[in-house]
Order: structure tokens, then C-alpha cells, then sequence
């Protein structure tokens, strides 16, 4: 029922591209042309694209992160995209990221027990009506088939950390969040952007202190400066919400 129901929706309003509003979805082919597809070979650890296969890299995220996968870089058209999913109320723009996401981290999901998120603060969650990092959590442990549960809270709201120095961000966000149950060995956290991974980090602190062996991190995208390979941006497939 569901899926008839969406493919009269479609007939009836034709979805977007998530980036500029043209016709075409996920990403309309003027837009397609421009994602950054990050893809290996290039840091075992965090995936970071390079020339050649290394285990670790300059741009890894702080520990205790034990990896990283991105589907792509945050640039346009894809932080116009996640934009307007975080402000712009249009969660069906998390559809165009979970398969992405998905395929980025195929090689370390299979084995995760558990998949949960970044939260918002309360106050942050009731303005915008739900939570991003949320939605993109239930999307990509419907598509992996791993169980989602709730395991952080956040207890206090903070600033944006960009334009912080490292220590300062450390500081900033240290007590910012607290787990809500014991967490299982190897646990998946989602978010919708990585930048410097001070967030993802602090989080990941809180779940090895609640019982989790390994946290890795999958977001949408990944701020990544100094460019990447050409072939990063070669056309992506048509068919990016597709299995």
C-alpha cells in the first residue's frame, strides 16, 4: 500500500532535485555533474579519497572514533540539499542520502550491532519539528537491516563549533551529551555532515563509557578542504536513491 501510495504522489507531484529544485531526483544532471562522490581507494580508516590505499590519514577524525565513511563531500549541490533538510522542514530529502551512505559504508555496517544518532538538544528538536540525524538513522538501518536504537541524549546545548579551535570545541562539548542505555559492542552513529569530528568524537566518548568496544561514524557528507581526486567527480549514477 505504501508503495502504490507514493508512486500516485509522484505522478501527482513530482519530486525535485534535493540541490537546486529542477526537475530530477535525487539530484537533477546539472547537479549530478557536481557531487563529490567520496570513494576508494584512499584512507582505511576515515575513507577519505586519495591516490592510493593508506590506514590512516592527515584528515582522520579524532579518537575514539574507530572509523569514518561519508557518501559525499560537502559542497554544492549537496549542502544546499542539507540545508534544506535541517532548516528547511524537507525530510524527504534524507531519501536521497540513505542509499549513498549505505554503499560508503557497506564493508563496516554488515557487522554493526546497533545503529543510532547525533541528537539534537530538545529545544532544537521541537523548532524543527524532528531531528536530521535521526531520520537519516532510520533510513539507513531500514536499508542494512541493523536494529536502531536511542542511545544518546543531549543534555546541554552548544554554539556552532566551526570557527572554534580544536581545544575550545573539545571544552565546549565535553558534558553535552549522556547516554540513555548501555550500549552494545560495535555501534554505527549517524549524523548528517562530518567536519572536524569533535562532535561525533565527544559522542563516541560517551558510548565506549557505557559498554561500546568500536563507534564508527556514517554521514551524508564530509567537509573535507585541499580538494579531492578527479575522479570523485566524474558523472554520478542516475540512479543514486536506488539499491
Amino acid at each position: 500500500m505504501r508503495v502504490v501510495l507514493d508512486l500516485v504522489l509522484d505522478l501527482l507531484y513530482p519530486r525535485r532535485c534535493a540541490g537546486c529544485r529542477a526537475q530530477g531526483w535525487p539530484f537533477c544532471a546539472v547537479c549530478e555533474e557536481r557531487l563529490g562522490v567520496l570513494s576508494p581507494p584512499g584512507c582505511v580508516r576515515c575513507g577519505r579519497p586519495l591516490e592510493w590505499s593508506v590506514d590512516t590519514c592527515a584528515g582522520c577524525p579524532p579518537d575514539p572514533i574507530a572509523w569514518a565513511r561519508s557518501a559525499f563531500a560537502y559542497d554544492e549541490p549537496v549542502r544546499r540539499a542539507l540545508l534544506g533538510l535541517k532548516f528547511g522542514g524537507a525530510r524527504v530529502v534524507a531519501e536521497a542520502f540513505v542509499a549513498p551512505m549505505a554503499r560508503s559504508a557497506a564493508d563496516r555496517t554488515d557487522v554493526a550491532q546497533t545503529i543510532t544518532w547525533v541528537p539534537l538538544a530538545r529545544r532544537r528538536r521541537r523548532e524543527r519539528g524532528f531531528d536530521q540525524a535521526e531520520v537519516l538513522a532510520r533510513g539507513l538501518a531500514a536499508r542494512t537491516g541493523r536494529p536502531l536504537r536511542k542511545l544518546l541524549e543531549r543534555v546541554r546545548e552548544t554554539d556552532p563549533q566551526a570557527r572554534r579551535a580544536a581545544a575550545a570545541r573539545r571544552r565546549a562539548l565535553t558534558g553535552a551529551f549522556q547516554a540513555v542505555e548501555a550500549s552494545p559492542a560495535r555501534v554505527v552513529l549517524v549524523d548528517d555532515v562530518l567536519t572536524t569530528g569533535t562532535t561525533a568524537a565527544e559522542c563516541a566518548r560517551v558510548l565506549r563509557a557505557s559498554g561500546a568496544a568500536e563507534v564508527g561514524v556514517v554521514t551524508a557528507a564530509r567537509a573535507l578542504p585541499g580538494g579531492l581526486p578527479a575522479r570523485c567527480y566524474r558523472a554520478a549514477p542516475r540512479s543514486l536513491a536506488d539499491p
